[in-house]
């Protein structure tokens, strides 16, 4: 059943991303708010980053068993994933914000007002196989780690290395 529901919301997701990236590209006015359009490109910058600083950080702490880099034998919790639990989620969300400011047309808005829950929901089906896989463990990193609220990781884990370096 969680397959199934992982194929569909992939499914899902992608034709949303990629109507909303195509609707990006055949709307856009660079004539419109120079403010506004490079608020979005900033944040579609953003979104990069949480997007595949990931592959990295699984690749290199992850102890991955297997051909896909999120097949971790242990828990991740450095780098990206010390800032949100769910980056690559924490991409698409920004994505679908990113693409509307850029463009300000409303079948984008709505393409993105469309994939922001679908990010989010997900992320509950992904914590559900991380506690599986993790147990205890993950719950504590749930309690230090936010969801997708990337000021608030940052705010916390400047915390932590302030404390951190403190106590040393």
């Amino acid at each position: 059943m969680r397959d199934k529901k992982m194929m569909m919301f992939g499914l899902l997701i992608t034709i949303d991303a990629v109507g909303q990236i195509v609707s990006a590209i055949v709307f856009h006015d660079p004539a419109s708010s120079e403010l506004r359009i490079n608020a979005g490109w900033f944040i579609l910058m953003l979104s990069g980053l949480f997007g595949w600083l990931p592959i990295y950080t699984f690749r290199r702490l992850g102890r991955v068993e297997g051909r896909g880099y999120m097949r971790t034998s242990v828990l991740v919790d450095r780098g990206v994933f010390g800032i949100v639990r769910h980056p690559q989620y924490l991409a698409g969300v920004l994505m679908a914000i990113a693409l509307p400011l850029i463009t300000w047309h409303w079948l984008v808005v709505v393409l993105g007002l469309i994939a922001v829950p679908i990010y989010y929901l997900n992320t509950y089906d992904g914590e559900e196989a991380c506690i599986k896989k993790f147990g205890d463990e993950y719950l504590d990193y749930m309690k230090r780690v936010p969801r997708l609220n990337f000021l608030l990781g940052l705010w916390r884990m400047i915390r932590r290395k302030i404390a951190g370096d403190s106590s040393a």
